[in-house]
């Protein structure tokens, strides 16, 4: 993972007169050119770099590889997920907040509950979850205090188109969940995020020379407005790196909502370096008609183009009747890759779609002797064991051999000819999701599709 080619090596030295944003396809060096990044603008400027991203767990895997590479910066560049770093920052402000939890999720059922049966939220089209994810990501992520604001918001990432009768809806059960959430005294990370950006918008940050945003496409218009103030404008300052391709939350924004002006300082990679051209074919089906915007505001339909260098075996996909087939297939494959020259178990990530099937893969694993450490506790350390856990938690990592298990077969067939508009969304992000798992494969990759397994085990 830390090879450069001279590209990306020069992309690590370059000079940005303001806010830069680097994006490529998977597989294309986008975290280790940030990571390598992070450590010259940090000897370069004597100063301390943030490199921060959405998933929480990578920022230590990237601390642990950033000691091998370059240990005279470790103490100079501070590895946070973006609650984190807003969570710290808080507590010193000595700024009062209630961690996140199940006073927020009471406040959420209260509001819900109020809801007439008539409203257009109880509409059969949409899942009290979808409605969810409009205050959380795009009500309270782009920091929204103003119906008429919502009102007129293009609403980048959700597919459907909502009249002004339910746009009015949407804002009362927000209105509700906000009055229950004072009432409780109790916050949500949206709220987390928010009260930072405020902190530091009322007292500037002076901490660090340089932020890096990894899998910048997953943070919300309020995370980045709150790492863009930490550094503003300045030479080298914010280097956001993504792709819009790799996006699995709802939602999404535009540098323009945030303020932030490219002016040119965009660069793409191109080259992939970690897939075989078999599995990136392979994985480019499950995206092939997907279309999404960029923070750039760029559209964009499908997998970015990117020159492949290396040849292997075509993926594996198989489908299971039954739980115990699948995992008999599944430990059948882990033991032929592990015959493999140069292949140990932590050459093998096995990613699923929820902590629950990652338990169930684990307890398989476990059963049989093998064994494993888990995406959540995962670190970046050397170790003998099969990495499992969630395709959210492999983000930014690769693997020799992955694994695909559980994968819902509804993902797969033909999409329903005509799918409540929770429905359209949720595939989407889920073949996107399926898209990303597969990319973390540089040698090897085996699906496992089984009948009953659903993304909401």
């Amino acid at each position: 993972m830390a090879f450069l080619d001279p590209a990306q090596a020069k992309l690590v030295r370059r000079s940005f007169n303001g806010p830069a944003h680097i994006r490529g396809a998977a597989g294309t060096g986008k975290t280790v050119v940030g990571l390598h990044r992070a450590a010259y603008l940090a000897r370069a400027t004597g100063g301390r770099v943030l490199f921060t991203t959405y998933i929480s767990t990578l920022p230590k895997v990237l601390e642990s590889l950033l000691e091998r590479l370059a240990p005279d910066m470790v103490g100079r560049v501070d590895f946070l997920g973006v609650h984190a770093f807003a969570t710290r920052l808080l507590k010193e402000r000595g700024i009062a907040f209630r961690a996140p939890g199940r006073e927020a999720r009471l406040a959420f059922d209260d509001a819900w509950n109020a809801i007439r049966a008539s409203s257009p939220l109880r509409s059969s089209r949409f899942s009290r979850s979808y409605w969810e994810d409009e205050i959380s990501h795009v009500i309270k992520g782009r920091a929204l205090t103003r119906f008429d604001e919502y009102a007129d918001l293009a609403r980048i990432g959700r597919k459907h188109a909502l009249p002004l009768e339910t746009r009015q809806a949407v804002w009362d059960l927000y209105e509700a969940y906000a009055r229950g959430l004072r009432e409780r005294r109790a916050h949500d990370w949206e709220d987390i995020v928010l009260l930072a950006r405020d902190a530091v918008r009322a007292l500037p940050l002076e901490r660090y020379d340089a932020v890096i945003v990894d899998e910048a496409q997953d943070l919300s218009c309020a995370m980045v407005a709150l790492v863009h103030q930490l550094v503003g404008d300045r030479t080298d300052g914010l280097t956001l790196i993504g792709d819009g391709q790799q996006t699995i939350y709802p939602g999404g924004y535009t540098l323009d909502e945030v303020g932030i002006d490219l002016s040119g300082r965009g660069v793409v990679l191109d080259v992939n370096h970690r897939n075989t051209a078999e599995i990136l074919e392979f994985a480019k089906e499950m995206v092939a008609d997907d279309q999404f915007v960029d923070i750039e505001g760029v559209d964009g339909v499908g997998d970015a183009l990117s020159d492949v260098s290396r040849s292997g075996a075509a993926p594996t996909m198989t489908r299971f009747a039954s739980r115990a087939d699948h995992d008999r297939a599944m430990l059948d494959r882990l033991t032929e890759v592990l015959r493999l020259v140069g292949t140990g178990h932590g050459d093998v990530g096995i990613l699923t779609a929820t902590n629950r099937q990652a338990n169930d893969v684990m307890e398989a694993l476990g059963s049989a002797g093998i064994p494993t450490v888990s995406l959540q506790q995962y670190a970046g350390r050397s170790s003998d064991a099969v990495r499992v856990g969630t395709v959210k938690r492999a983000k930014g990592l690769e693997f020799k051999q992955v694994l695909l298990a559980h994968v819902d077969p509804r993902l797969l067939d033909a999409a329903p000819a005509d799918p409540s508009e929770t429905e359209r969304e949720r595939r989407e992000r889920g073949r996107r999701e399926l898209y990303v798992g597969m990319t973390r494969a540089r040698d090897g990759l085996w699906v496992g599709v089984r009948s009953g397994a659903t993304r909401s085990r």
